[in-house]
């Protein structure tokens, strides 16, 4: 009544329309592609996959992710993206739409996404720092004329073990030193944290500085920014594999890349690997493609929009390990050992071999300023769609409160500095070994299966992989594949639940390096982390529970059902209690 009579009599009233459009909607297809491809491309397809083929048998290693692929990726993917293009809510709404019972799931993958940004941020801050260096007349990774050096400093570029008559076990790589010594400044141990290094604290501040103004105009920016920093990385990495392949040796790094070894099938570690990857790359149980996919316009095609996007994932990873290998066997090549010894997982990759690898290129600068920048836009981008995620998702929550005035753009403020305050312990001198907790625990491994588990189960048979296949047949013309509809049901929980099962059977307590072994009170910390988003499932399911009214069937039945569908059941629970209550009041 009241906005009736405030709106001007010559206005007709909203439609349910107009109040959709006042949440945002993209500007055109082509932000919603670069933002989705910002979200899934990143550090995991530059340094994960490639390694991860080398380590598991090459080429054979692409039989168990295919798999993966198939019955878990694509399906889950096309899940989350048309969910929140179907409800047009972000990840904590999309499920108190299609079973409120479950909203659980949207909090705690947007409590992952929360200690993400906290950690998956620090590597942004290291890259920047490199970037900055990159300027020097001289890199400083490639001498020993450093404070941070020791005496045992050798410049690999010129280093002849046989004439130097030196032990490798003796001698420690200018590259090497100056990660560990000046870029960690690492302790003896996470017991020992140290102080904060302000050079590292500038770069992360920089970091979070950037994210913010990508976000704080919601899709409007966030769309904007993406037609720079999803497509950069693309045309530096293609450069980087031009390049590449026209290094001396770099046929003997590609053969190490893709050289089949099917015996290593026969690993279980090899299918957890691939099965990990998917996930760790397509960003899957995280909330982020639902978030995404919820600023579409009804009739988008998201379901061939994934198939394209995922496509373009697997292209990447394929394609950078071209570039990353050739460059391997290059150095391999020039500093005669055998390619196993320089090729590392994760940061000993992106800021080890890298680096040295740019010593050895013409031009050393120009090549290390275009790797890190593209290492920084790749990192950019997950990190400000994992930003949007939770400010969208909260909006959603408190639409009339946080849509007025600046109040969205203080709240993300107010998110943006206490992750940067907690970050701060992570450029400590302790900072590497805090970051491996959270990365292990929290944002890979159990926590991502049991949710893939869930999601596929809650729609495949709590709201029902038929209805959801209509509902895509509504929003596109046409239903989807039945493979995707059986994968739902079947195919994603039974195979994460196998690994879940392989996981927790082979657990084994996290080391840093191999060699350093955590205090026991930090797999508590871990733990805690982890558990921390895990149990806002089960509790916010007790809360919904015991809102209802009836016995726990019925509450069960009521809680469980599709927004569109809680009036006629609350209607008709409402008259099951008055005939009971009528009945005990001897009023049949």
């Amino acid at each position: 009544m009241a906005d009736s009579l405030c709106r001007p009599c010559h206005l007709p009233p909203k439609t349910a329309s107009q109040t959709v459009e006042e949440r945002g909607k993209w500007g055109s297809k082509k932000e919603f592609v670069l933002s989705v491809a910002g979200a899934i491309i990143g550090l995991g397809n530059v340094w994960r996959f490639p390694y991860l083929c080398y380590k598991n048998g090459g080429g054979a290693f692409f039989i168990p992710y295919i798999l993966f692929l198939v019955t878990c990726g694509i399906p889950l993917f096309v899940l989350e993206t048309a969910l929140g293009q179907y409800t047009s809510q972000g990840g904590i709404m999309c499920w108190r739409k299609v079973c409120p019972l479950f909203e659980g799931l949207g909090y705690a993958s947007q409590v992952i996404i929360f200690y993400g940004c906290i950690s998956y941020i620090v590597i942004l801050a290291w890259a920047f720092l490199y970037f900055f260096y990159s300027f020097s007349g001289e890199l400083p990774w490639a001498t020993c004329n450093n404070t941070w050096n020791t005496d045992s400093c050798v410049v690999l570029n010129t280093y002849n073990a046989s004439a130097n008559g030196t032990s490798p076990v003796n001698i420690s790589s200018s590259v090497l030193e100056f990660w560990q010594r000046r870029v960690l400044n690492i302790s003896t141990g996470i017991e020992a944290l140290g102080s904060i290094q302000w050079d590292l604290s500038l770069c992360l501040l920089l970091a979070w500085t950037i994210c913010y103004f990508c976000v704080w105009k919601g899709v409007r920016s966030t769309g904007k920014a993406t037609y720079f920093t999803a497509t950069f990385p693309f045309i530096v990495l293609l450069v980087l594999f031009v390049r590449g392949m026209t290094l001396p040796g770099a046929l003997h790094g590609i053969k190490y890349y893709l050289y089949p070894n099917p015996g290593r099938l026969a690993d279980p570690q090899v299918w957890m690997d691939a099965g990990t990857q998917i996930f760790y790359s397509y960003a899957i149980c995280l909330g982020c493609l639902t978030t995404l996919g919820s600023y579409n316009k009804y009739n988008n095609n998201c379901y061939r929009d994934s198939f394209y996007l995922c496509l373009l994932n697997s292209g990447t990873s394929f394609v950078s390990g071209f570039a990353i290998f050739s460059v391997l066997g290059y150095m391999s090549q020039k500093q005669g050992v055998d390619i196993h010894t320089v090729a590392e997982s994760g940061p000993g990759l992106v800021f080890i071999v890298y680096p040295q690898a740019v010593t050895l290129l013409p031009w050393p600068q120009l090549w290390s300023v275009c790797f890190f920048s593209m290492i920084i836009l790749l990192g950019i981008d997950g990190q400000f769609i994992g930003l949007e995620s939770i400010i969208t998702s909260v909006t959603d929550l408190y639409p009339s409160h946080i849509r007025k005035g600046y109040r969205r753009e203080l709240l993300l403020l107010m998110i943006c500095a206490v992750c940067y305050l907690i970050g701060l312990l992570l450029v400590s001198e302790a900072g590497a070994y805090i970051l491996q907790i959270f990365d292990h625990y929290v944002c890979s491994g159990p926590a991502l299966l049991l949710m893939a588990i869930l999601q596929s189960v809650i729609i495949g048979w709590i709201y029902g992989a038929e209805r959801f296949s209509s509902n895509i047949e509504d929003m596109i013309g046409y239903k989807p594949l039945s493979l995707l509809k059986y994968c739902w049901m079947y195919g994603t929980p039974l195979i994460c639940s196998g690994t879940l099962v392989f996981l927790i059977l082979s657990y084994t307590p996290l080391k840093f390096n191999n060699t350093y072994v955590y205090p026991w009170w930090t797999y508590w910390i871990g733990w805690f982390l982890a558990v921390s988003s895990l149990t806002l499932i089960p509790v916010t399911m007790v809360c919904k529970l015991a809102k209802e009214k009836g016995t726990l069937r019925q509450r069960l039945k009521l809680s469980s059902k599709p927004a569109d569908d809680l009036p006629v059941m609350a209607k008709e629970l409402n008259v099951a209690l008055n005939v009971r209550d009528d009945g005990k009041n001897g009023k049949m």
